[in-house]
């Protein structure tokens, strides 16, 4: 896991934040997609701009912040990046807090 602070900022955008939700879960979210499985590949840059209703270069900004904290990793498939999250990173970040707050 990236040091605390680096994921509690790319935590602490809202437009990241609805990422990481919306990856929690990507069949519920996303439609089936041409290229890359939604659970084994992630999901495609282009349906997260569509979905945000922002640029694509907007996008690939939250995305390399969300990268930076190792909650998402990407895989290119083609022309198109597709991206997952990382669900242990996640509960290891959880619990972190979580042991931090306690103490």
């Amino acid at each position: 896991m990236a040091d605390i602070s680096i994921v509690l900022k790319a935590l602490s955008n809202s437009r990241r934040l609805q990422i990481v939700e919306w990856l929690r879960d990507p069949e519920n979210h996303f439609p089936p997609q041409v290229d890359g499985n939604l659970l084994e590949d992630g999901v495609c840059i282009g349906f997260l701009t569509r979905k945000l209703g922002i640029s694509q270069p907007s996008v690939t900004a939250h995305m390399q912040h969300l990268e930076n904290a190792d909650l998402v990793t990407s895989t290119q498939i083609k022309n198109w990046v597709f991206y997952k999250l990382q669900e242990a990173s996640l509960e290891e970040f959880v619990r972190t807090l979580g042991s931090k707050l306690q103490s």
